[in-house]
Formats: structure tokens, C-alpha cells, sequence
């Protein structure tokens, strides 16, 4: 079977959508861009491109010596068995969703991941803002289990290829809402917002590749809820805002940050600095997302303590009536 690669041919049709876009916006919604943050995403995406061809040979080597372990043979053609390949897309979606769960559920994941969510603007160009650090976390074991079934590791690797394509573009606002039975099933601009979005109703929701069913099916999926629908508008971003578009910082504050916490702790939750949630801390001093949402839930009941402070007030980026999204 021939090399292929599906998204260098959809690398051409990324630019022409950003440069679209960019029409749009400008006589649309002008603040959806701010060049430099546009600049900083493009060149996330530039590094994580390098990244990749540095590193993605361990990925490779893993996924080779475990398929000659695989349950299943497929044969030498296995390129041309047709159910192979949907089936395959269909199964590697549900380990992106597991991936990206953990990505925003073990802060080691989140030190790499947390690159594609640190700009405070939703576009296209937000979609290139990729990881240059994602080989040093564990996430290529996810798709252990799908070569074990016999799936070849170039079948995974284009299927995984087409979801990132399928990925791009739902980073955007000039999407309102597709039809309701697309809703029902497939990831959306809508779905997806809810995913970048810093309002604690919305936070780690929708984890969802190209199908929204498995948000639905493992109970983490959040309706978008708009301003005419008693909703407020989305605010993007991470807990504690980058507030620099300085490049090597956006890239690797979370790792410097999770070492120091991690060299600061006592010996016995060392290991939980690495492992547990973003924004745990063994002396309850910070707040991960579940205790972020409670709090809100809590005001909106009514029930919240006088003397407890919403982090709304203490995160200048949010604003007066919700806080902000994945802790850091």
C-alpha cells in the first residue's frame, strides 16, 4: 500500500479556511482574531509538525512490536478488507475520547494538552495550536488495544489522520448550529465551543473527536446554551490565563509548573502532583474543575457559604457571574 498522509493534502485547504474565516471576522466579528495570538497558534502548529517527525517514530516502534502480538489477522492485504477501515475510524474515535478525557483528567496528560487551549480566542487558527510535548506522555498506549485486534498501525494512523481533519473545523464561531439530527450524533462548532469554553457549567464537557454519542454515552456531554436561551456568552481560555504570547512559555509553563509542585510536596503526594486531576493540591489550597462547577451549582442553588469566594473573583478573565474552566 502507498504512503499516504491525510493531512498534508489538507494542510492547503486549512490555509484557504483561515484566510476565510479572517474575511469573515473582519467584517463580522472583528475580535475572533488578535494577530498575535494567531501568530503564536500558527507557530504551535509549525512545532508540533517538527515534534512529530522527531518523535513519532517511538509511536511507531510501540504500535509495530505490539502488532505482532495482535489477536487477529487481517493478512497481507489487509488494506483492502472495506470494513476494516470504518470500523476502525469508528473505534479509534472512542480512543480519542478516552485520550482526550484523560488529557484534561491527569494533570501529566494536561501539561501537553493544555497547549491547545491556552488562546482566549475561538478560530480556526485555534485548531493548529497542537502539543510539541505529547511523546512524553503516555497517550500513544490508548491505541494499544486497536492494534492488538489486528488493525495495522498505517490503517490507525490514517484514521487518526482524518479525525484531526474532521477536527478543524469545528474551531469557529461562524457556525451557529448545524441540523438537529447532525447535532444528535457528530461533533460540532457548537459542541466544541462548549469543550474551549471557561464557564464552569461547561467545564470538561464534550470530549468528543467527530462522534458527540460517546459524551453522551459515558455522561459528560453539555449542551451549548446561548445568550437567547437564558445562557451567557462563552469565555475561552484555561483557569490561569497565560497573559503573554511569549511562545516557549505557552509550551511548557504547565510542565515547569507541575515539576515545581511536584519538588515541593511531601514525599507521600509527590506521585498525586503528577497523576491526579489538574488543580488538585494536597492541602486543598487550589481548585480542580469538579470543585470549581460544585461551587457554581451552589450559587446558582443559592446555597453557597458567605465566606466562600468565587474564583470568579479571583480570576480577572472571567466574569461576574461565572468562573473560569480546566484548572492549571
Amino acid at each position: 500500500m502507498p504512503d499516504f498522509s491525510p493531512t498534508q493534502y489538507a494542510v492547503p485547504l486549512f490555509v484557504v479556511a483561515v484566510l476565510a474565516e479572517m474575511v469573515w471576522a473582519r467584517f463580522r466579528r472583528p475580535e475572533a482574531y488578535e494577530p498575535m495570538d494567531t501568530l503564536v497558534s500558527l507557530a504551535f502548529g509549525l512545532g508540533s509538525t517538527i515534534a512529530g517527525a522527531l518523535f513519532g517514530g517511538l509511536a511507531a516502534y510501540v504500535f509495530i512490536e505490539a502488532y505482532e502480538y495482535r489477536i487477529f489477522d487481517m493478512g497481507d492485504q489487509w488494506w483492502a478488507i472495506w470494513w476494516a477501515w470504518p470500523l476502525c475510524f469508528v473505534l479509534d474515535d472512542l480512543k480519542y475520547y478516552w485520550v482526550h478525557r484523560a488529557g484534561h483528567r491527569i494533570r501529566w496528560m494536561w501539561a501537553s494538552h493544555v497547549n491547545h487551549h491556552s488562546s482566549q480566542h475561538y478560530n480556526l487558527s485555534t485548531a493548529l495550536r497542537q502539543s510539541w510535548t505529547g511523546a512524553f506522555t503516555f497517550g500513544l498506549l490508548f491505541a494499544i488495544p486497536l492494534v492488538l485486534l489486528g488493525f495495522h498501525p498505517v490503517m490507525i494512523a490514517i484514521c487518526g489522520g482524518f479525525n484531526l481533519i474532521y477536527q478543524f473545523w469545528i474551531h469557529t464561531e461562524a457556525i451557529d448550529r448545524m441540523p438537529k439530527w447532525f447535532e444528535a450524533v457528530m461533533n460540532t462548532p457548537s459542541h466544541h465551543r462548549v469543550h474551549h469554553a471557561t464557564n464552569p457549567r461547561y467545564l470538561d464537557r464534550n470530549y468528543a473527536g467527530v462522534f458527540i454519542i460517546w459524551d453522551k454515552m459515558f455522561g459528560t456531554f453539555e449542551p451549548e446554551q446561548r445568550t437567547d436561551e437564558g445562557g451567557e456568552p462563552i469565555r475561552y481560555g484555561i483557569v490561569k490565563q497565560l497573559g503573554s504570547f511569549n511562545l516557549f512559555y505557552a509550551v511548557f509553563h504547565e510542565w515547569i509548573g507541575m515539576v515545581s509542585d511536584i519538588w515541593r510536596a511531601p514525599w507521600r503526594h509527590k506521585l498525586s502532583y503528577l497523576l491526579r486531576e489538574p488543580g488538585w493540591s494536597h492541602d486543598g489550597s487550589r481548585e480542580t474543575s469538579d470543585t470549581i462547577r460544585a461551587r457554581w451549582q451552589q450559587r446558582q442553588r443559592g446555597t453557597l457559604p458567605v465566606e466562600a469566594k468565587p474564583v470568579a473573583d479571583q480570576n480577572l478573565i472571567a466574569g461576574s457571574a461565572e468562573a473560569a474552566n480546566s484548572p492549571m
